[in-house]
């Protein structure tokens, strides 16, 4: 009777699991088979996506072709894919709050997946992650297919892997989840690849096929090299590439605004690569091709229309986004190099958006501001000014925008204070920076001191703001009077 029971629970257990399907080679996981892929697999990294996400859409063939080829490989690795938008229960489970969210789980427990979004990306991330930093290759045999298997690279040749050469090597590759590792000391294979003792050579399917690294051995530069050399010295700007050109060690990028379509890239682009090799450790190279719509959020950022391809832009991520742009549209070698020169020098001046000043920008209660008449009026010490920097855009500033009339229709005949306005999207100032919208500032007279107004947005408070010369704080500000706030839509850029 006991074993009749027991028989009866396997085997109901049996009915109630899942079957797991596969498609394209990744494991569709639900909330009924989801234990029991986490429970059969030590290693499982698991995608919440949502169908109408386009960077899922975009990730989706790379993971599928990751996961291909970890079975080829017969990896103890699988990948699993969960659409969040009907397993509502695992995405809250595993607090996914954006997609494609990706979780790694080993032996059951999760961590969050930090490497890129192609296939080479996935598999050099997922890899290290069950293994030593660095994989031993001990014959010509095991290096050769070690590069076979890994699109990107790094193996450290050291005769003494004992050496505090091997060691920070080593740490180094500990560190750098995104990038591949082998260390070698064994001469056949120092012979092959014509290395010397503590050289370290990435490898890669483009340019000149390998890079030897270069200067004082720390990690440091051991991650600069890793994450400059594992680039192309032009990198197309897509989904994939996103990733590595915001996120990696070189902050200036150099944008060329192209047309593929009209064979733009091998008229203006090809030509520099001499250019792009002799500046890459200060400045990446990048394309973005006019002929997708994805980039057009991308040229207004920079306040440019599809019909000024070819052209370029300068951009420096670690300066608020600071944009230059070339007296001359001249796309000629000797006219780029000396444009990057002049910029590393630092004698270029920021490249600043600025609308054509209406005739009419006074008439109304509230006053319109643009980047050229933004000093004399706001900086006018005879009067205080606050100021509205909005998005046309922002549903929230539309929701600001009459009680913004109102109090600037309060405020209409008082000679003390101004109520203005500015489109920040389309007009930039060098010295103040906006990072989400409505963002509203006070420019108080005599000093002009700038003060954050920082309290409800309703017309009283705004009057208890002004009526104090903003000297009135609010300690605690109500929730909603921040998240109304957004950022601005400046895609990736």
């Amino acid at each position: 009777m006991k074993f009749l029971i027991c028989a009866l629970i396997v085997a109901a257990s049996y009915v109630a699991a899942e079957e797991v399907k596969v498609e394209e080679g990744v494991l569709v996981a639900t909330v009924n088979n989801f234990k029991q892929i986490i429970s059969d697999n030590e290693f499982v990294l698991v995608e919440f996506y949502a169908p109408w996400c386009g960077h899922c859409k975009a990730l989706a063939p790379e993971y599928a072709k990751a996961a291909q080829q970890l079975a080829e490989k017969e990896s103890p690795i699988k990948l699993a894919k969960v659409d969040a938008t009907t397993e509502s229960e695992l995405a809250e489970q595993y607090q996914v709050r954006g997609y494609p969210t990706l979780k790694f789980f080993r032996s059951g427990a999760p961590v969050e997946y930090s490497g890129g979004r192609q296939a080479a990306d996935i598999i050099a991330w997922v890899t290290k992650k069950t293994g030593p930093p660095a994989k031993d290759l001990n014959s010509v045999v095991d290096a050769e297919q070690f590069l076979k298997d890994n699109e990107i690279a790094i193996i450290g040749f050291f005769k003494d892997l004992e050496s505090d050469e091997a060691k920070t090597f080593t740490k180094a590759a500990n560190a750098l989840d995104s990038f591949v590792f082998g260390i070698s000391n064994n001469d056949d294979i120092f012979t092959k690849y014509e290395a010397n003792n503590n050289a370290v050579i990435l490898f890669k399917p483009f340019d000149d096929k390998k890079s030897i690294f270069e200067g004082e051995l720390n990690e440091d530069n051991l991650k600069k090299f890793a994450q400059v050399q594992s680039l192309p010295l032009i990198v197309e700007f897509n989904h994939e590439s996103a990733a590595k050109i915001f996120g990696g060690a070189i902050k200036s990028h150099l944008l060329f605004f192209v047309s593929k379509e009209a064979g733009h890239i091998e008229k203006h682009v090809d030509p520099l690569k001499n250019i792009a090799k002799k500046y890459r450790e200060d400045i990446l190279f990048v394309t973005i091709s006019s002929d997708e719509e994805d980039h057009a959020r991308i040229f207004e950022f920079f306040g440019m229309s599809k019909e000024e391809v070819p052209t370029i832009r300068l951009i420096k991520l670690e300066e608020d986004m600071a944009k230059y742009k070339p007296e001359v549209n001249d796309l000629s070698s000797e006219t780029i190099e000396a444009f990057l020169q002049k910029f590393l020098d630092g004698k270029l001046k920021q490249h600043l958006l600025s609308q054509d000043l209406p005739e009419d920008w006074d008439k109304q209660p509230v006053k319109v501001l643009v980047s050229s008449n933004f000093e004399n009026v706001v900086m006018d010490k005879s009067k205080s000014v606050l100021v509205e920097f909005y998005a046309p855009w922002c549903g929230h500033c539309k929701q600001l925008a009459p009680i913004y009339d109102q109090l600037a229709e309060k405020y209409k005949d008082n000679k003390d204070i101004l109520i203005a306005k500015m489109d920040s999207t389309a007009n930039e100032l060098e010295n103040i920076k906006i990072s989400s919208f409505p963002t509203i500032k006070y420019f108080r007279k005599g000093d002009n001191k700038v003060i954050d107004y920082n309290l409800d947005r309703t017309l009283d408070d705004f009057v208890k703001f002004l009526d104090a010369n903003g000297e009135v704080t609010d300690p605690e500000p109500t929730e909603e009077s921040f998240e109304d706030e957004e950022a601005p839509k400046k895609d990736e850029l």
